[in-house]
């Protein structure tokens, strides 16, 4: 009969880590492709409001937001409870300066995708109609003819 013995002399090899550099760089590859950078603070609550027909943008790019709403709880000691306009990450202190944000925005933009610009309204759903409307106007008055309503899809009750 045989006889089984153990040796324990002998150790595990160690682990190789020749390719743990290109598990890293296949992870930081893959984050970088999937992540998005926030674009602004959001400064304003929006709840926005529901809509049955909707159309999608379809270049981002070519989008502009004006955000209208009360500002958040933390930001409310300085600015109020009145609803307020944020253009990218700062109210407006007069409507004026809409048009004046709309202008610097398209200049920015390149020459042929300026007539193409949009201006979408992301606006709390609670809002008065005298804010929108004020902005409209400095829209008008800038010359920014495209404008979107930014609303959620509502599900269809039939």
């Amino acid at each position: 009969m045989a006889k089984f013995r153990k040796e324990g002399g002998k150790r595990l090899p160690a682990i190789s880590t020749a390719s743990l550099p290109d598990i890293i760089f296949m992870l930081l590859f893959f984050f970088m492709t999937t992540t998005t950078m926030k674009e602004n603070t959001m400064m304003v609550d929006v709840k926005l409001p529901e809509a049955t027909e909707l159309t999608k943008l379809e270049k981002k790019s070519l989008a502009k937001y004006v955000y209208i709403g009360v500002p958040k709880r933390e930001l409310q000691k300085q600015n109020g409870t009145e609803a307020r306009v944020q253009l990218d990450d700062a109210f407006a202190k007069k409507p004026a300066d809409v048009g004046v944000y709309i202008a610097k925005k398209r200049d920015a933009m390149p020459e042929n995708d300026q007539p193409l610009m949009i201006v979408s309204l992301k606006v709390d759903k609670d809002t008065k109609m005298g804010v929108v409307t004020d902005v409209k106007q400095e829209l008008r008055k800038a010359y920014a003819r495209k404008i979107y309503y930014t609303a959620n899809e509502r599900a269809n009750s039939y």
